[in-house]
């Protein structure tokens, strides 16, 4: 495990009933953003990126329809995890929902967009584990799913869901990869 993911931290997802399955893909999660962190060329919270990517799914111990990120996010709150590692708790649902998109997926009406670039590269890690692990998608190794990234949300409609979350899964991709290529 990566040293900057604290096991108090996964002891917690696991304390509030996390299932196995689910603490091994926000591990993974963290494991990537913070890889993804450190290769960008401007300085990130590694603490935010660390502790927002292994939390971000905490609301799945509840259940895992739309309103996870809501209620990982309350959830969060009530065991006094910082407001900005909530924050990605509740934005991370298909990469930051603008306020009308929440209204029509039935969630309360406000802001989801990602502000910070550490809630983007925990997005992205987040889109990339899934495509890695599931097994859907021939893969040569994890960097593949990378430079095939938006091959990829095209052609598995899974992963791109719909054309509005793809264009700003795109957005992340070529943002954090520009960063990269700076570094």
């Amino acid at each position: 495990m990566h040293p900057l993911i604290d096991t108090p931290d996964v002891e917690l997802l696991r304390a509030q009933g996390m299932s196995e399955e689910d603490i091994e893909h926000s591990v993974a999660v963290a494991e990537l953003a913070l890889d993804i962190a450190g290769r960008v060329d401007v300085p990130l919270d590694m603490a935010l990126v660390s502790r927002g990517a292994l939390f971000h799914d905490l609301g799945k111990v509840k259940t895992h329809a739309m309103e996870h990120g809501r209620i990982g996010a309350e959830m969060g709150a009530k065991l006094g995890l910082p407001p900005e590692v909530c924050a990605v708790m509740e934005k991370h649902i298909r990469g930051g929902l603008t306020g009308a998109e929440a209204r029509e997926f039935g969630l309360p009406e406000k802001d989801y967009t990602l502000h910070k670039l550490e809630e983007r590269v925990i997005i992205y890690a987040d889109r990339l584990v899934d495509i890695i692990t599931e097994g859907k998608v021939p893969l040569r190794d994890p960097r593949d799913a990378e430079e095939r990234f938006e091959e990829i949300l095209k052609a598995y409609p899974k992963y791109g869901k719909n054309e509005i979350t793809m264009a700003r899964y795109f957005g992340y991709h070529r943002e954090i990869q520009g960063l990269m290529a700076r570094a």
